[in-house]
């Protein structure tokens, strides 16, 4: 009876994906000659591929004269706009060319699916005048984007606290440092929101309030030796960031040694983002095998969604100490039946100096048997080789610094996993 049930779902299965492929080559047919003109023409220098008509509700304009010039074009299949209901979080890779420098890789990014920029433009709309639809340039008018005008000299916490992530619990001192590293300026390097042209400074708002990743990738950028992917300029809105390599999912089942120093290097990004001497913590609220990628050449693991990402200012909670803000927080293991569960509390994150959130999130998403994505368990360092395994080193603080057992268990684990991490990849500092 078994057999007989699987042999049917079987056929069921394999006749929904000939439907499928049939339906889509019956498109293909049907659309021949829009397809070919998808491929023939350059979308990156269209405005409104781009959205440019939305600007100042965009992410920025710096890359204009670039797209607008025909110097990005998108890679193969990318071109064809049928394909797009695949494309769920609008990620485009395209060819970026400067005359002496020839052509290489970039990502695109629209920042949101569809719909959630459709819901922006309906915010706006609500925001302004209470209804979903409107003329979003004139409604921009009317919001709180526009109320910190250029008679306003800075970028205060009370005018943006919990807009995002990003500024869940923000200082003076991060915001002074988004506004001045803000790169869709000519001039930036001031801190003096007033500096910024109306159109700039509704743009950094609109970034801040809808998908701050952006503002991460400038204010913590790679060039400083930050774990981020390049950010190089926005036109509308559409984003390019520097293309990093394979996400790290494409390592699952890497040789060994390679899923080794992976780790080590993940353990390492971890602590980086915890304690560094600028003393901002960068809490990582989304982590899975689609949110890191590793270099070809150099073997760099890099962050490339920095969405959600938290970050507390360690002075200032030092200078305000709200209560236990000297406690070490432990955070709760989450023993969820879904892919890539955290848990955690913001209020926390934002109130604690010591708090083992990155490690915990690292672990349990990442290297440890708790780790599931794609139909896969054991994380990236599954089956070590038989002498690790009988040893029961690894397993153990794999263990520990996921669901630790003991009081700060997982503080100690993180920090012995670095170090012998280190030593089985040779990474010894």
């Amino acid at each position: 009876m078994l057999r007989l049930v699987s042999l049917k779902l079987g056929r069921l299965y394999r006749y929904a994906k000939l439907a499928v492929l049939g339906s889509l080559a019956a498109a293909l047919v049907l659309n021949t000659h829009s397809l070919l003109a998808s491929l023939q023409r350059n979308e990156l220098s269209e405005r409104r591929f781009l959205q440019l008509n939305k600007c100042p509700a965009c992410w920025g304009t710096s890359w204009c004269r670039k797209f607008l010039n025909g110097q990005l074009r998108l890679e193969s299949w990318g071109r064809l706009r049928l394909l797009d209901f695949l494309n769920v979080k609008n990620v485009f890779f395209a060819r970026y060319g400067e005359p002496r420098e020839g052509s290489r890789r970039v990502v695109l990014k629209r920042l949101g699916s569809a719909q959630e920029l459709a819901d922006i433009d309906a915010k706006i709309c609500r925001r302004a005048t209470g209804r979903g639809r409107c003329d979003l340039l004139q409604a921009l008018h009317a919001t709180e984007f526009a109320s910190l005008n250029g008679d306003v000299r800075l970028l205060t916490p009370d005018a943006v606290e919990g807009w995002s992530d990003l500024v869940h619990c923000p200082s003076q001192r991060l915001l002074d440092r988004l506004v001045r590293r803000y790169a869709e300026t000519k001039d930036s390097g001031s801190f003096l929101l007033r500096n910024l042209k109306d159109a700039e400074r509704m743009q950094l708002l609109i970034t801040l309030a809808f998908n701050p990743e952006p503002l991460v990738l400038q204010s913590f950028p790679s060039d400083e030796g930050w774990p981020f992917a390049k950010y190089l300029g926005a036109c509308g809105r559409m984003v390019a960031v520097n293309y990093v390599g394979e996400e790290l999912w494409s390592y699952f089942n890497a040789p060994w040694e390679k899923r080794v120093d992976l780790a080590w290097q993940l353990m390492e990004i971890a602590e980086q983002l915890t304690n560094n001497d600028f003393e901002f913590a960068l809490y990582l609220l989304d982590v899975s095998f689609d949110n890191f990628a590793v270099g070809p050449r150099d073997g760099k693991v890099i962050i490339v969604d920095a969405e959600n990402v938290l970050v507390a200012d360690k002075r200032l909670i030092r200078q305000n100490k709200p209560e236990n803000w000297d406690v070490w927080y432990e955070s709760k293991f989450d023993d969820c039946d879904k892919e890539a569960c955290l848990s955690f509390s913001k209020e926390i994150l934002c109130a604690r100096v010591t708090v083992d959130h990155n490690y915990y999130a690292v672990c349990q998403n990442l290297l440890s048997r708790h780790a599931t994505w794609r139909g896969t368990s054991g994380g990236l360092l599954h089956d070590p080789p038989a002498a690790i395994a009988k040893d029961g080193r690894l397993e153990a603080l794999l263990d520990e610094c996921a669901n630790p057992k003991k009081r700060y268990g997982r503080f100690q684990a993180a920090r012995e996993l670095r170090e012998y991490l280190a030593r089985l990849s040779n990474n010894v500092r």
